[in-house]
C-alpha cells in the first residue's frame, strides 16, 4: 500500500517497504503557552520557526494545528498553513475537527495534503469525507466512535473497517486512508500499550493500509518519557505503523535504528549519515 502526499514541490511516499515517514507534531498549541498566545495575536513567527526546526530535525511531513481557547480556527488555520508553506517545502497534515476550518485550509493548500482527521462517528464521516473527496486529500481515520476509544483491539479494528468502507463508497482510493489506532497512557492502564499494538497488527493484516500513531500519548504522567516513547515507537513500527506523529528531534535516532533492523536502510547509510550530522 503506497500513500502519496505532496507539497507544491515535494512528494513523500508512505509504505511499509520504505523508511518510516515522520510527521512532526510540534505545531500544536496544546500545552504550549507561548505558541497559543502568538496564535491568539495572529503572530505566525513561532509557527515558522517551529516548522523550520522540525524539518531540520528530520521531519518528512508537518502537522499544523491551531486549536486553542479563543482561537478562530477557520481564520487562523489557513494563515498558519500559508506561513508553513512559505517556510518549508514538506507536505502538511491539516489538523482540525472543524470541517469549516479544514475546508478553508484545503482551499489554499498547494499539493496533496493529509486531513487529520475523521472518526467513526457519523457526523464526522458525513462532514469530513466529502471534503477529502473534493480536494483529493489523504485522510487519517481515528479508531474512535460515539462511545469513545475502545480498549478492545477488535472494536478498534471494527471502527477502522467502518471508516475504510465509507471512504471507498465515496470513491476515495484505499491508499488515501491512514488509520490511527490511538495510544492511551499506560499510567492509567498497564495494558493500554498492548491493546494499541494488537489493534495495529490486526489493521495491517486485514486492511493493509498505512498507519500513524501519536506515540507520545503512551507515556503521559510517567518519568523518563523519551525512553518510553522510543521503546513504544519501535514496537509500533514493527507492528505496522508507517508514519508516526512525533516530536522528531526526540525520537528520530530510535526510528532510524528500527528501520535499520527491519531492513529498510541498505548498508546503514541513513543511520550513519544522521550520526555524522550530529557530530
Amino acid at each position: 500500500m503506497k500513500t502519496r502526499v505532496s507539497s507544491a514541490t515535494k512528494e513523500v511516499l508512505i509504505s511499509d517497504d520504505q523508511p518510516t515517514v515522520l510527521i512532526g507534531e510540534r505545531i500544536n498549541p496544546t500545552g504550549k503557552k507561548k505558541l497559543a498566545a502568538a496564535l491568539l495575536a495572529g503572530d505566525m513567527e513561532l509557527v515558522r520557526k517551529e516548522a523550520i526546526a522540525q524539518v531540520q530535525a528530520g521531519a518528512d511531513i508537518l502537522d499544523v494545528n491551531v486549536g486553542a481557547s479563543g482561537v478562530d480556527e477557520t481564520r487562523l488555520l489557513p494563515q498558519a498553513v500559508q506561513a508553513v508553506m512559505e517556510a518549508v517545502d514538506v507536505p502538511l497534515s491539516l489538523d482540525s475537527d472543524n470541517p469549516k476550518s479544514l475546508e478553508a485550509a484545503l482551499k489554499i493548500y498547494q499539493g496533496k495534503p493529509i486531513v487529520n482527521s475523521v472518526t467513526g462517528r457519523e457526523h464526522s464521516l458525513n462532514e469530513v469525507l466529502p471534503l477529502v473527496k473534493e480536494y483529493g486529500a489523504v485522510v487519517i481515520g481515528l479508531t474512535m466512535d460515539d462511545e469513545g476509544i475502545p480498549m478492545d483491539s477488535g472494536r478498534r479494528l471494527a471502527i477502522a473497517h467502518k471508516i475504510v468502507d465509507r471512504v471507498e463508497v465515496l470513491g476515495i482510493p484505499r491508499e488515501d486512508i491512514i488509520i490511527d489506532c490511538l495510544a492511551l497512557t499506560i499510567a492509567a492502564d498497564s495494558r493500554a500499550g498492548l491493546a494499541t499494538l494488537q489493534a495495529i497488527r490486526k489493521v495491517k493484516a486485514e486492511l493493509g493500509v498505512n498507519q500513524t500513531l501519536g506515540a507520545s500519548n503512551i507515556s503521559y504522567g510517567l518519568p523518563d518519557r523519551d525512553v518510553l516513547n522510543s521503546a513504544f515507537l519501535a514496537l509500533a513500527i514493527t507492528a505496522g505503523v508507517t508514519c508516526p506523529t512525533v516530536d522528531v528531534a526526540r525520537v528520530r535516532q530510535a526510528v532510524l535504528a528500527t528501520d535499520l533492523f527491519l531492513g529498510r536502510d541498505g548498508y546503514a547509510q541513513r543511520y550513519i549519515k544522521a550520526y555524522r550530522q550530529r557530530q
